[in-house]
This record gives C-alpha cells, structure tokens and sequence, in this order.
C-alpha cells in the first residue's frame, strides 16, 4: 500500500451530519454489527501495553478485544446511548463521553489509543493532535476497520443496494497527523456469519439507512429482499457468510 496519505475528506458538516446518525440506536449496532478479528487486534496491541483508550468505542465491539488482553480500558464515545450498550456488556471498562478532538482525558495516560470503525468521521487533523497528547512518549496509536470485500462480485453487488461506504480501496492511506510516524498496514480476510434477516437488520444500522425518509427506507428494503431472496435465491434463516476484510494501521507517536 502507498504510504502517502489519499481519500477525499469530509467537511464538518457533512460529517457531523452522518455521524449524528448513531446517536440512538445502539442496541441495533450491538446486535448486528460485526466484531473485529483476534489476529488483527493482536497485531494492533504494543507488546507492553497496561493502559489503553478505545475512541469512538461506541457499543463496545473493538473493546471486547482489547478485554480479552487484560489491558486497563477506558471507552470514549459522544452517544450516551452507545456507552450504555458497552458498559452492560462490560461494566469493568471505565466509560467517557466525549469526542476524538476534545476526550478530557488526561496527558500522557495511554500507551495506545485504538480507533475502530471511527476515523473517518472524526475531524482527524485535531484528533491527531488530542491523541498525541494522551498519548504517553513512544505510545501507539491504532486504526483499523472492517469493510466489504468488494472484490466478490455479488458482495459488491449488495454493497451497492445497501448503499455501503465501507467498501475497501487499496490506494486509501488514514490522513494522520505530524506527531505520529509513518502508518503500518496489515490486512486480513475473514467473513460474518448472517442470515438474510440478519443482513437486512445489518442494512438498518448503517448511516445512510438511518438518516433516510420512510419511502428510500421502503425501496432498501424492497430491493434487498428480490436480492437475497428471488435473485440469489437464499432461504429464511439460511446461514450466509459475508465476507468482509479487516484493514488496521499503527502508527507511533514522535
């Protein structure tokens, strides 16, 4: 992968606008959306790692990684909703609401602050700035997501209907800021077990779907239903393996 940062940035309204979207609705998010891969969260987590943040936690999802390292957890996030989601499942990790530009967290508490799923929705030039500052000298900071393995024509296909962002572009670098060093990539295949309810459930936690009008909600689903039922010809309740790849980067505090 290059290592020259790429990918059109949001502007804040637009931003906060799609993000606004996951305010409510975190049992929803809990349910349906997928978990990250062992292999990639071991390969995020410094060797010597006691204390870490998980910014933008949300329902906790990347948290339960980081749990099962033994790791002292404290979980950011700016929706209420989805920190009581997390703290139900995992009442030992410390909560906080706040944002990746302003955590309130102290300096130099972490050894690694993770990011799942969130970066780009954060306003990353000031988040840069705050992670680093939280950050203590030599700390990690770790980025990683899960997206649709496009490369499978009928995975692509359903990405279009599903009107999915999170589809993945080999040429896509995460714009880091000058505290940190150059980012590492690693990338890993692996797939979510789903039935079809499950996927249209998945189609109903993402930001475009929370955010539209009744009549775009009622074509999604109309169109998801042919799809998975008349055109792949998938029954109700059958087991389907969406495959999906998990892309993470770290990079190291200057």
């Amino acid at each position: 992968m290059s290592q020259t940062p790429t990918g059109p940035k949001l502007d804040d309204s637009r931003r906060l606008e799609l993000a606004g979207a996951f305010q409510s609705g975190g049992e929803l998010y809990d349910r349906v959306r997928p978990g990250y891969p062992s292999g990639a969260a071991r390969w995020l987590i410094p060797e010597h790692a006691g204390a870490v943040v998980d910014l933008g936690a949300g329902t906790g999802k990347f948290t339960e990684r980081l749990v099962e390292h033994g790791l002292r957890i404290t979980a950011v996030d700016p929706s209420q909703n989805m920190l009581d989601q997390l703290a139900a499942r995992l009442p030992r990790v410390a909560t906080v609401r706040g944002t990746a530009e302003q955590t309130g967290l102290p300096d130099s508490s972490a050894d690694a602050v993770f990011v799942a799923q969130a970066w780009h929705w954060f306003d990353q030039e000031p988040a840069s700035a705050e992670i680093a500052r939280i950050l203590r000298p030599g700390g990690t900071l770790g980025l990683i997501w899960n997206q649709l393995d496009v490369r499978i024509p009928w995975v692509h296909r359903l990405s279009r209907i599903m009107h999915a962002g999170d589809v993945h572009d080999e040429n896509h670098v995460p714009l880091i800021g000058t505290q940190f060093e150059a980012a590492e990539p690693h990338l890993m295949r692996w797939s979510q077990p789903l039935t079809p309810e499950g996927l249209i459930e998945l189609v109903k936690s993402r930001s475009y779907y929370l955010r539209a009008g009744e009549a775009d909600r009622a074509r999604v689903r109309k169109n998801m239903d042919w799809y998975l039922f008349e055109h792949l010809g998938h029954q109700p309740a059958e087991p389907i393996d969406l495959p999906y790849l998990s892309i993470a980067w770290r990079a190291r505090k200057r």
